[in-house]
């Protein structure tokens, strides 16, 4: 079997990179002062009004995925409210920031009540636990643009920090090291790979059959563990912000640990991570072996089990590990040039991947 990739699917990240570093130099040219870091950070960072400069707003937008198709299959839609709440969420916190209010669009082919209103629930009920509002959104029917039964959901939350609380990762130096806080899952990416892999194709009934599959190392259907929320790591590290110690944070979503600590990473520094210091969830064990996968592809795709880095001082990490009472410490910094992020997944001399 040849073994399956994000590219084979019709997900191509390299090429999507080079798009994007493309259309930077076009968005840089809107930037006023206000403007307080550059782009590639987990969210826009602009000044606050009226603060004298003292705090700061930070915004981020993004979207579910494909995971709304196995939610589809499957016909829960209340958790995928919740995931888009608690990525945003995760994207605020990683530059600092908590949130104040969150904006959601919703858009199908033709409106059906049940899933608006289920997803309505998460986003609320998300909301809620965070202290944040939801002031509004969007709903659009789309016919044309949309297959039938299907729909799509963004949203964008923004947030405040303290100016002198930012965290762009301009603070981290050689020593730091590196705690690596625990998944629950896939939260929201790497669905495409995910479901060729279990081959997912569309058909309802035949899908509805592999999603109620239960593996041998659980006691749940494939389609439960595929669902699983996002987890939200603000209340973990609320009481961390601000902390001398805590010097760069990095959500884990599509890219993986190497691409997504890569953001944050300053020049003359070098993030090593070994990926023999944690164990690696049965859930991303299944998919890889279904569709074959190279593991180089699977750490480059997913977060394999780790959805969230905070990077710090050494005294810092060991006390907030034990604060936390979880988490692993996954690698250090090194004084380096390029690459900025090194991730040993194996023995082998060959079993790198860097950034």
């Amino acid at each position: 079997m040849e073994p399956l990739s994000y590219a084979r699917t019709g997900v191509d990240l390299t090429h999507a990179e080079s798009v994007k570093a493309r259309i930077a130099r076009t968005i840089e040219q809107t930037f006023t002062s206000d403007v307080l870091r550059p782009l590639g950070l987990f969210g826009g960072i602009f000044a606050a009004p009226g603060t004298a400069g003292e705090l700061a707003l930070v915004a981020t937008i993004d979207s579910v995925g494909t995971k709304i198709l196995v939610a589809n299959a499957w016909g829960a839609h209340e958790g995928i409210g919740i995931d888009l709440v608690h990525h945003s969420a995760n994207d605020l916190l990683a530059c600092g920031a908590t949130p104040l209010f969150f904006l959601d669009y919703f858009a199908a082919a033709r409106l059906d009540d049940r899933v608006l209103e289920e997803l309505v629930r998460g986003m609320t009920r998300a909301c809620r636990d965070l202290g944040c509002a939801l002031i509004g959104g969007e709903t659009a029917q789309l016919p044309g643009i949309y297959a039938p039964n299907t729909y799509d959901l963004a949203g964008c939350m923004v947030g405040v920090v303290p100016t002198q609380h930012i965290v762009d990762g301009s603070r981290i130096v050689p020593g730091d090291l590196v705690l690596g806080l625990p998944s629950n899952g896939l939260h929201t990416n790497g669905y495409s790979l995910a479901r060729a892999s279990l081959r997912l194709t569309g058909e309802p009934d035949r899908d509805r059959a592999i999603l109620e599959e239960v593996p041998s190392w659980s006691d749940r259907p494939l389609a439960e563990l595929l669902l699983v929320p996002h987890r939200c790591y603000l209340p973990l590290l609320r009481e961390a912000i601000g902390s001398h110690g805590l010097h760069g944070m990095a959500h884990i979503t599509g890219g993986g640990l190497v691409d997504n600590i890569a953001r944050i990473v300053p020049a003359g520094c070098r993030v090593e991570i070994d990926a023999r210091t944690w164990d690696i969830p049965d859930i991303f064990r299944e998919i890889q072996r279904r569709g074959a996968i190279d593991t180089s592809e699977m750490f480059r795709v997913f977060n394999m089990g780790i959805g969230f880095v905070v990077i710090g001082e050494a005294d810092f990490i060991a006390d907030l590990q034990s604060r936390l009472g979880e988490g692993w410490v996954i690698g250090q910094v090194v004084a380096a040039q390029a690459p900025r992020v090194v991730l040993r997944y194996g023995a082998e001399d060959g079993a790198v991947l860097t950034s």
